[in-house]
């Protein structure tokens, strides 16, 4: 296998393991226990300055960022499938979206969350409710973020709306809830989810 990722189950690895099963990629996990702080370990240290997880290494390509690692495997394993053509007018939304979910979804969430004092205007994220009504418009009356068409912009905007409500950290709108209701049918996130859940059963974390 060429492709391999650092990986804790209690991570936004986890995600990334979605986003590989969509792509159809052969792939291992490198477990890194995130519990003993081995994320700050040299090997990892030498690949993804942050520490941080996921990480993932293609061969001579290193790629980091949850965001970033789901739309590199769509374009370069699954250009057209879950990937719009750099020609095709939808590319503008996948990128649209995908970009929200780290962008502004997840600092507006933080910053209701932890009473951030900021002055909207100098924030990229704005403001919590401007952030809810905007995700919910990127999916209403659509069954994906393309329409009918699944792309891995849903595994990235999707798997976002997904854990934030989980942990009612944003309210479950009837349009969110439909979504990820679809997103969840997915056979990949299925076998994603199986992955995830048998790992932490071997890491004894259930």
């Amino acid at each position: 296998m060429s492709i391999s990722l650092y990986y804790h189950p209690y991570s936004r690895a986890a995600g990334t393991v979605w986003a590989l099963e969509e792509a159809g990629v052969p792939y291992d996990l490198k477990v890194i226990d995130i519990m003993k702080g081995d994320q700050k370990s040299a090997e990892l240290i030498s690949k993804n300055p942050m520490g941080k997880l996921p990480t993932l290494v293609d061969g001579d390509v290193v790629v980091t960022e949850a965001s970033a690692i789901a739309l590199y495997l769509a374009d370069r394993y699954a250009s057209g499938r879950l990937a719009p053509a750099l020609d095709d007018p939808k590319r503008g939304t996948y990128l649209r979206w995908s970009f929200f979910a780290p962008s502004v979804i997840e600092p507006a969430v933080m910053a209701k969350g932890e009473d951030w004092k900021v002055k909207e205007v100098s924030a990229g994220w704005g403001n919590y409710a401007s952030m809810l009504a905007a995700a919910e418009s990127a999916i209403a009356g659509k069954r994906f973020v393309l329409g009918d068409e699944f792309s891995m912009a849903d595994v990235v905007f999707g798997g976002t709306l997904r854990f934030m409500m989980a942990f009612n950290q944003i309210e479950s709108r009837p349009d969110f809830k439909a979504y990820v209701g679809c997103l969840d049918e997915r056979p990949a996130y299925q076998r994603a989810e199986a992955k995830n859940m048998a790992m932490r059963t071997e890491l004894g974390l259930k």
